[in-house]
């Protein structure tokens, strides 16, 4: 139940020439609260309901668990969840032993793009692919439930 993932910055689309799977994301946060932020999300034709507790020093590793649920139940509790709704692509591209996935937002986050390795540990090798930008890992306001709030078209260059 252990979440150990690297955030980047994209640089650019060369991901999607190489990706091997495609699916739209829509999720919602019935509580954004750092210390236990509850998601709730649909993915292609799936539902979940997640929760994820606060990062550790590095940003990089945090509690998660989650439960699939249905669709039906997952639009349910998108109805009552906080403000701000979370719209995006998300592309899967294997690079090397590992998948990183790389989310293309639309909405209020329009023009974001964020790619994402999960790891077995903090300091396990992995490559990383020429489209990688900037590491953003631990910098919360990437972090989908601060995207949520304070979208990517609100901030100042």
């Amino acid at each position: 139940m252990l979440e150990i993932e690297r955030k980047f910055l994209v640089a650019s689309d060369q991901y999607k020439k190489l990706a091997s799977i495609k699916k739209r994301i829509v999720q919602g946060f019935l509580n954004t609260d750092p210390e236990r932020t509850v998601r709730v999300r649909i993915k292609g034709d799936q539902g979940f309901l997640t929760v994820k507790g606060r990062g550790n020093a590095t940003g990089v590793s945090r509690f998660e668990w989650e439960k699939e649920i249905s669709v039906t139940e997952a639009e349910t509790l998108l109805k009552i969840a906080e403000p701000g709704t979370i719209d995006k692509f998300r592309y899967e591209v294997n690079v090397g032993k590992h998948v990183f996935e790389v989310d293309e937002f639309f909405g209020a986050n329009e023009g974001l793009v964020i790619a994402e390795v999960e790891l077995a540990s903090e300091d396990e090798v992995y490559e990383k692919p020429h489209w990688l930008g900037k590491e953003v890992s631990g910098n919360v306001k990437y972090y989908n439930s601060q995207l949520s709030k304070n979208p990517f078209k609100n901030w100042k260059n």
